[in-house]
């Protein structure tokens, strides 16, 4: 990991403590994890050319489809440390007071901190299929797409569908990602630029802050929430913000739903011809979901933990945004959307549709 200024989290033993946990993956022989990690490789560079033909979009570099992306195959604690590494990027506003004074925490609550972090990473680590990370990546060069091999072997085969296609339609997923970043090169920064401005409010809860007249909780008690926020949305993070940052929180939830449910919509809009049982992995996978979404037990309580219910709703209400707009403007009605951050549904409109429609088409 790259060294990064000094806050209130240790990242690197984090990214340590989240790799040495993380959950094995399933069983399986070398000849089958030989084809998995070999099949992943190439479901992802044809991929980019199937989002380009449904999406219709294109990067806004001119660089060919198959470089929007770089393309990583990781197990379980490669992706906990790349998230790691994810995090104390976009976390560095923590690092910081807004009057410019930096945080000074003693290293044995940067190290309790990290063990929060670090868990949190590590139960996620068994939970994502694929990620697009535009964040970490050099200027002028693209993410990072990481497939998590056991995850989509043990998807696969809990879903009982065909491997091939279900790895192709997981790529197709996650290169839609790196397309709607590639298409529009600012929105990484706005993101990037409105989790700094929520972040920079929670550096002035570090140990020793004169925090408790204004009743907000200590800057320890929120990390693995907001850990929890940035990858699964909400996850208990709302109660502990000020009404200014739950504004902002819910202008970046509104645009995680548009990123997800555009490239819900897309995968399978390649359709057949690219991958033969999109339907059937369609209506397994949604299967899936609603079981998960009953769970009760551990199981419910891990997933009310880390917010996957609330993402799960991002993704369908992302969704229908897409196909309701998609329906009433056409495809290159949408995609006014990639213009800039002007055209970017508010969390008001990604729930009314048509009032996007009429903010931005008139």
């Amino acid at each position: 990991m790259q060294p990064t200024a000094r806050g209130p989290v240790d990242w690197r033993a984090a990214a340590r403590l989240a790799g040495r946990v993380a959950a094995p993956g399933p069983v399986a022989d070398r000849a089958t994890l030989v084809e998995l990690v070999t099949d992943l490789r190439a479901v992802a560079a044809v991929a980019a050319q199937h989002v380009v033909d449904a999406t219709g979009l294109t990067p806004a570099d001119g660089r060919e489809p198959a470089a929007i992306s770089r393309v990583l195959v990781v197990d379980r604690p490669r992706w906990a440390v790349a998230n790691a590494e994810m995090f104390a990027q976009m976390a560095a506003p923590l690092a910081t007071r807004r009057d410019g004074t930096p945080v000074e925490v003693p290293d044995a609550a940067r190290l309790a901190a990290a063990a929060q972090v670090g868990g949190v990473l590590a139960l996620l680590s068994g939970k994502v299929i694929g990620q697009y990370d535009p964040f970490t990546a050099e200027p002028g060069q693209p993410g990072r797409l990481l497939l998590v091999a056991p995850n989509v072997l043990a998807t696969q085969r809990q879903l009982g569908v065909d491997g091939h296609d279900f790895r192709l339609w997981v790529a197709l997923h996650e290169q839609t990602h790196a397309l709607q970043f590639a298409a529009a090169p600012w929105l990484a920064d706005h993101l990037r630029a409105r989790s700094a401005e929520l972040l920079s409010d929670l550096a002035d809860l570090a140990p020793g802050a004169e925090h408790e007249s204004v009743g907000l909780p200590r800057l320890d008690d929120v990390l693995g929430a907001v850990v929890r926020a940035l990858t699964y949305g909400d996850g208990g993070v709302l109660a502990l913000l000020t009404p200014r940052q739950r504004e902002v929180f819910d202008e970046v939830g509104a645009i995680m739903a548009l990123l997800e449910g555009h490239a819900d919509v897309m995968m399978d809009e390649v359709g057949p011809a690219v991958v033969p049982t999109v339907r059937s992995i369609r209506r397994a996978f949604e299967r899936r979901r609603d079981d998960a979404a009953r769970a009760k037990g551990m199981e419910g309580l891990v997933r009310r933990v880390l917010g996957m219910d609330l993402k799960l709703a991002q993704y369908r209400d992302g969704a229908t945004f897409v196909r309701a707009v998609r329906g009433r403007v056409g495809l290159d009605g949408l995609n006014a959307v990639w213009s800039g951050p002007g055209t970017l549904p508010s969390a008001a409109e990604i729930s009314d549709p048509e009032a996007w429609v009429r903010r931005v088409h008139g």
